[in-house]
């Protein structure tokens, strides 16, 4: 829902100068919170902290309401620190549900599952403010999201949130064939412990080499959602281009997990074959792009009632003007869910503990909410369109050679413990994804062995 919102642009506002404040302020505190999610989800369990994240967007769309009426955005500026507090736990939370629990030949079904899921609220959400403003004609005046929109935002937030409660915690959750959520480390875990995990993943070369493409998995946003959706289309037409672009999403969600499940492929092909796919989808989406950025220069705005684009604001009931450009937002809905998917599913490609996961996750959201601060304040500060949209361009291929060197380590399988001898050797002969000591070191005779549990199937 909060994703339908801002879909629109503005959060359905004409001046995007609160929003774009608002979702700053959203994502600074959303990279604290996001990096130490895990930690409080390992802690606090999945149920009560999802629904009281949930809550904190309820808050959110609630202060739009009062600035339709005061003009006012100190409230809805001051409601973002405290959505990006509740967002960083939710999402760490999610992340381990969505990559813990299922089989590792089930990862991507369960990522597309809750995509689905996910966006289906953003569908809903386009539904709104498509149908409160569908009597406007083209040439109406642009008007904000009335406060009967924002009021059904809240109800469906709040009643979402405490729909957490009837998720199952991890230590019950029992799989197709009878086995149950990898939790290696000690089940009550404790601050310490987590404090110490938590330092453990800035040191993992393998999460850092993810940093570039963590970094711009969100930056595209306040672009796609802004200088493009809330600055070519009517009101209307951006709620109905916010409803068409999450379900876009859905069905991408559910065509890129046929790939990434497809057993007749190794695990590292199917990598290999998403991200050359993504690569291929989201340079042409860019490309396609800048042909209509090469169009206009600027939206609506406080002091412009209309685009500069030629003709005007595009209405959904002139096909000739807006078929293509609608089109395209729903395409760019549809190489977002294939990038976040495709990183959900290599990150979960790494370990299958639940904990692990968790900081996995909060990590992953709290660097994508690096790059957002940044889109945001782009945004914000009236940086060019054109100069926006070629550095989400540029920041997407720069993360590609990273991205690439680990999707070419992922191994057939992910281990949570293995029996390491005294002088550093394994023991299984038949597993080679362990990079270090070297396999001559398996030749003493004496060695004693002990059990330590592994972060990650990409472990140096």
């Amino acid at each position: 829902m909060f994703n339908a919102l801002n879909a629109m642009g503005g959060a359905g506002q004409i001046d995007r100068t609160v929003s774009n404040n608002t979702n700053t302020g959203i994502y600074c505190s959303f990279i604290v919170f996001g990096i130490i999610g895990g930690a409080i989800v390992n802690l606090l369990g999945i149920r009560w902290t999802i629904c009281a994240a949930g809550l904190t967007y309820a808050l959110n769309s609630s202060s739009y309401i009062f600035y339709n009426h005061t003009k006012n955005g100190g409230f809805s500026i001051a409601t973002g620190p405290i959505l990006g507090t509740g967002a960083g736990i939710l999402w760490s939370a999610q992340g381990m549900v969505m990559m813990a629990y299922p089989l590792e030949h089930q990862k991507g079904r369960f990522i597309s599952v809750f995509w689905i899921i996910f966006n289906l609220g953003g569908v809903i959400g386009g539904i709104v403010p498509f149908a409160i403003n569908y009597r406007q004609g083209k040439e109406s005046k642009a008007i904000p999201l009335p406060d009967s929109g924002y009021i059904v935002f809240v109800i469906l937030q709040t009643a979402g949130a405490f729909c957490a409660l009837l998720l199952s915690p991890p230590t019950r959750v029992v799989r197709d064939d009878g086995s149950h959520v990898a939790i290696n480390s000690s089940q009550y875990t404790n601050v310490r412990q987590e404090a110490i995990e938590l330092c453990r993943l800035f040191v993992n070369p393998w999460i850092l080499l993810l940093v570039p493409m963590s970094l711009g998995s969100n930056f595209f946003y306040s672009y796609q959602f802004g200088p493009y959706n809330g600055a070519l289309f009517t009101l209307r037409t951006r709620g109905l281009n916010s409803m068409l672009y999450w379900a876009s999403q859905m069905a991408a969600a559910f065509g890129v997990s046929l790939l990434h499940d497809r057993e007749t492929l190794s695990r590292k092909k199917r990598g290999m074959a998403s991200l050359a796919l993504l690569a291929l989808l989201t340079n042409v989406m860019w490309g396609c792009t800048l042909a209509v950025q090469l169009r206009y220069t600027r939206g609506p705005d406080d002091t412009h009632a209309e685009s500069d684009y030629p003709g005007g604001l595009i209405d959904f009931s002139e096909p000739s003007r807006a078929a293509g450009p609608m089109l395209l937002y729903c395409f760019m809905g549809a190489v977002d869910a294939h990038y976040q998917s495709f990183a959900y599913w290599l990150i979960g490609t790494m370990t299958n503990d639940a904990q692990m996961l968790a900081r996995y996750a909060g990590l992953y959201k709290g660097i994508q909410s690096v790059g957002a601060v940044v889109a945001w304040q782009l945004d914000a500060q009236e940086v060019g369109l054109m100069a926006q949209l070629i550095v989400n361009w540029v920041l997407f291929n720069l993360a590609l050679p990273c991205t690439l060197f680990v999707a070419t380590r992922i191994k057939a399988h992910s281990y949570e413990c293995m029996e390491i001898s005294a002088d550093g050797a394994y023991d299984d002969a038949d597993d080679d994804w362990l990079l270090t000591p070297s396999r001559s070191s398996r030749s003493s005779k004496s060695k004693k062995t002990r059990s330590i549990r592994l972060s990650s199937a990409y472990e140096i």
